[in-house]
């Protein structure tokens, strides 16, 4: 079971991620207390072979955000169909866990 950690809680947990580049996707069923936690982000980036990245903000359990701390592909090209809607997290803002 792979975990996501934001300040020690779990906020996407899941047996089945993907792992592209080194890092883990997670199903967007798997992620915890979504209306809650996540926010949707302005920021969006561009990858030649996946597509245009969203990206969500976290908050943490003080109500601090963490800007654009996870990111999804909604319209994946066709070389990354597994992975569209899948949440990814940058490890210098969250936590991933998968011992």
């Amino acid at each position: 079971m792979v975990k996501a950690l934001l300040d020690g809680t779990v906020i996407a947990e899941s047996s089945d991620t993907i792992i592209v580049e080194g890092n883990h996707y997670f199903p967007p069923e798997s992620l915890v207390n979504k209306e809650d936690v996540y926010s949707t982000s302005d920021a969006s980036t561009y990858c030649p072979w996946k597509g245009h990245a969203s990206y969500y903000n976290v908050k943490r359990s003080d109500g601090t955000i963490i800007q654009d701390a996870a990111w999804y592909y909604p319209n994946t090209y066709e070389k990354a169909n597994h992975i569209r809607n899948y949440v990814a997290f940058y490890k210098n803002k969250v936590t991933i866990d998968d011992s």
